[in-house]
């Protein structure tokens, strides 16, 4: 009985990691996606420079990590919704 439960914990852990790492890396995608459209040039001296462009990369990485947190908690307080039932 213990084994077959820790082996179905071990599962949930290992599905729920998962979709966490696909879901924030999509999001992380979609940011730099959007930040596409964002005129640099305007704040930053040289934007195609390597450190506009890690500017760039660490915004869409920023951006990208609180909409996967959002998505996330979202999810999971959609899952446990049914409980209150």
């Amino acid at each position: 009985m213990n084994q077959r439960l820790s082996d179905e914990l071990s599962s949930t852990i290992g599905s729920s990691s998962l979709v966490s790492m696909v879901v924030s890396l999509l999001c992380v995608v979609l940011s730099w996606w959007a930040l596409q459209n964002l005129k640099l040039d305007l704040v930053i001296r040289y934007p195609k420079s390597p450190q506009g462009r890690l500017l760039h990369l660490l915004l869409a990485i920023v951006l990208g990590h609180f909409v996967a947190g959002f998505l996330l908690d979202y999810l999971g307080w959609s899952v446990q919704i049914r409980n209150m039932f």
